[in-house]
C-alpha cells in the first residue's frame, strides 16, 4: 500500500514535469519564431529541444512504470516528434537563407570592387538608381494619361492613313495626265498639275494655242469623268519667268500671269463644244491667281530654265484635314 502510494505520486510528478516541459518547449518555440526572428528563434529552439531530449532520457524509464496509458504516452511522443520535425525544417531553412545571404553578399562585394576599378562612384550610382525608381513611380501614376495619349495618337495615325489612301487614289487618277506629257507633283503641300506655258500660249500672249486647248480639254475630261475629282476645288495659278515685261496690255509679269490664269479658267468652265472646245467643269470649284515671277521652279539663268518657269498650274486644294506633308506620298 505504501509502495503504491509512494510510486503513484512519483509517477504523476514525473509525468507532470515532462508534460509541462514539453508544453513549455512548444510555447517557447512558438514565441521564438514570432519574436526572435529566424536565426535567434532557431538557436533558441535548439536549446529548448536539447533540454527536452534530456528530460525524455531521464524520465522515460520512470514513465514506463507509471500509471499512464499507452495512448497518453504516444500522444506525448507525437507532440515531441512534431516539435522535432518543425525544428529540423526551420534549421534547414535557416541554413539555406544564410547560404543565400552569403552568396549575395559576395556577389555585391565583387561587383562593387569591379565598378570601383572602372572608376564608378558606387554611392552616386546607388543614389541615381533610387532617384530613377522614384521617377518610375511618378510616371506610373500617370499611366491613365499616357494611355489617353496613346489612344489619341492611334486615332490620328488612322486618320492620316485614310488621308494617305485618298491621295494615293487621286494620284493614280492624275497619273493618266503624265502619259500626255504633263507633270503631276506635290509643291507647297499641294498636289499640282503643271501645264507648260509655251504649249498653252504664244510668247507674251494670253490667247490659247490650238494645241493648248487640246491639252486643257484632256485635263478637264479626266476631272469631269471622276466624281471624286470633280467634287474637289482647284486653283488655276499663272507663272512667268523673270524676264521683265515693260508696257503692253499686261504692263508687267503680274498682269500676264493673272490674265493667262483667267484664260485657262474660262476655258475649263466653258461648256463642252465640238467646235470651240470647253472643259465643262463646275465654275464654283475653280478660282484664278497670278504669281508673276515670284514662285519659280528653276533658276532663271538659261532659256531652258526660264521655259520651265513659264507655266500654268492646276492646284488641287487640300481639305482642312489634309494639311500634312504630302511629299511623303510621292
Amino acid at each position: 500500500m505504501n509502495s503504491l502510494t509512494s510510486s503513484g505520486p512519483r509517477c504523476s510528478g514525473a509525468a507532470l514535469i515532462l508534460t509541462n516541459w514539453l508544453g513549455a518547449g512548444s510555447r517557447l518555440l512558438e514565441g521564438a519564431g514570432l519574436s526572435r526572428g529566424a536565426l535567434g528563434g532557431a538557436v533558441f529552439a535548439g536549446a529548448v529541444l536539447g533540454r527536452a531530449l534530456l528530460g525524455v532520457a531521464l524520465l522515460g524509464s520512470s514513465l514506463l512504470g507509471c500509471g499512464y496509458s499507452e495512448d497518453e504516452w504516444q500522444a506525448q511522443l507525437a507532440k515531441y516528434s512534431e516539435l522535432d520535425s518543425q525544428y529540423k525544417r526551420d534549421h534547414a531553412e535557416l541554413e539555406k537563407t544564410k547560404s543565400d545571404l552569403g552568396t549575395a553578399q559576395s556577389r555585391v562585394a565583387a561587383l562593387t570592387d569591379e565598378l570601383r576599378k572602372m572608376g564608378v562612384d558606387v554611392e552616386t550610382l546607388t543614389r541615381k538608381l533610387l532617384e530613377e525608381g522614384t521617377e518610375k513611380e511618378r510616371l506610373s501614376a500617370d499611366v491613365d494619361e499616357l494611355k489617353r495619349a496613346v489612344s489619341e495618337y492611334q486615332q490620328r495615325a488612322a486618320q492620316l492613313e485614310r488621308i494617305r489612301g485618298r491621295f494615293e487614289v487621286l494620284r493614280e487618277k492624275l497619273q493618266r495626265l503624265t502619259k500626255m506629257g504633263l507633270k503631276v507633283e506635290v509643291r507647297h503641300n499641294r498636289m499640282v498639275i503643271t501645264l507648260p506655258g509655251d504649249v498653252l500660249f504664244p510668247s507674251g500672249k494670253d490667247e490659247l494655242r490650238s494645241g493648248g486647248k487640246d491639252v486643257l480639254m484632256a485635263v478637264a475630261e479626266v476631272i469631269r469623268s471622276d466624281q471624286q475629282l470633280a467634287s474637289r476645288f482647284f486653283q488655276v495659278a499663272g507663272h512667268t519667268d523673270a524676264q521683265p515685261l515693260n508696257g503692253g496690255p499686261f504692263r508687267d509679269n503680274w498682269g500676264l500671269s493673272a490674265m493667262r490664269a483667267r484664260t485657262v479658267l474660262v476655258f475649263l468652265i466653258s461648256k463642252v463644244d465640238s467646235r470651240d472646245g470647253g472643259g465643262g467643269l463646275d465654275p464654283t470649284h475653280l478660282h484664278a491667281a497670278g504669281y508673276g515671277e515670284t514662285d519659280p521652279v528653276a533658276p532663271n539663268e538659261t532659256p531652258a530654265e526660264r521655259e520651265k518657269n513659264r507655266r500654268v498650274e492646276l492646284v488641287l486644294m487640300p481639305n482642312v484635314e489634309e494639311m500634312l506633308d504630302l511629299k511623303s506620298l510621292i
